[in-house]
């Protein structure tokens, strides 16, 4: 396993002005009125930080290895269609609750071919609905061996913002972190047909650090 030099902060930039802002209510009240009216304030505050923690992760470097792009859980292993390129493919879903890490990374060394934004609906992420409804962003990835990936990013019941950095023509790498979704959500991935998935319904998975399948 890779684990390179951690590129970004800890505590995603993202999330600077909220703890920002939770902190100095936070000390406002405390200094005003005391610990005990501070003390949902500190809970909150303490909500905020978690939030928007980004740590880093080993990277597994198998050649075929498809890593998770998201914390969370597994709520979808299926054939599918894929909405994007049209094909028959393998459907990975990661859903994540506000108590996830929210920082999305790249599953897959290769290259961006495209992208897409759809704006949409805000149901819940965990049902499969979500996956066509709801707001969401989509990269077209093409692997160093020519495998095709799309990686989507969807935005959930109380999420109101997908944030993507990458752009057609970029060059990306395995565990490169590459958007942020704020406040619970999913991320669809859809593999190759022959794709063998590594993770079942129901499962736990880290973002970087969980290998969800490997390619064919």
């Amino acid at each position: 396993m890779s684990n390179s030099n951690y590129p970004h902060p800890i505590l995603a930039r993202e999330g600077w002005p909220f703890i920002a802002i939770a902190l100095v209510v936070v000390l406002v009240i405390n200094t005003s009125a005391g610990f005990g009216w501070a003390l949902p304030f500190w809970i909150v505050f303490a909500f905020v930080v978690q939030f928007f923690r980004d740590p880093p992760r080993p990277i597994p470097q198998g050649a075929k290895d498809v890593l998770s792009p998201a914390d969370g859980r597994i709520v979808a292993i299926e054939p599918v269609r894929d909405p994007y390129l049209d094909r028959d493919c393998v459907k990975i879903s990661v859903f994540m609750n506000v108590f996830n890490v929210h920082s999305n990374r790249i599953p897959v060394d290769g290259e961006v071919r495209q992208r897409w934004y759809n704006a949409g609906r805000f149901v819940n992420a965990a049902l499969d609905k979500a996956s066509v409804e709801n707001e969401r962003n989509a990269l077209h990835l093409v692997t160093r061996d020519g495998q095709d990936v799309t990686c989507v990013q969807v935005a959930g019941l109380v999420a109101r913002r997908i944030l993507c950095y990458v752009e057609p023509g970029a060059k990306v790498a395995r565990g490169q972190r590459y958007g942020f979704i704020r406040f619970g959500s999913r991320v669809d991935l859809y593999l190759p047909p022959g794709t063998r998935a590594r993770v079942t319904i129901g499962d736990k998975v880290s973002a970087s650090s969980t290998v969800l399948a490997e390619l064919p």
